[in-house]
């Protein structure tokens, strides 16, 4: 993986648990559906990740 992708998964991971902390003042439902989202974005730079070591 290239150091600019990774870089979009690192600060958009931190964005979705940031927003997930602040909605926490707010909403339940919604800091849970944003941390939800953070480990699927996680998730999927991982597999990125693995495809593109795979190659």
């Amino acid at each position: 993986m290239n150091k600019g992708l990774s870089l979009w998964f690192a600060l958009s991971s931190i964005l979705l648990l940031a927003a997930a902390s602040i909605a926490l003042s707010y909403r339940l439902w919604m800091a849970l559906l944003l941390g939800a989202l953070c480990v699927l974005n996680i998730g999927w730079g991982f597999i990125i990740k693995a495809r593109s070591e795979r190659k």
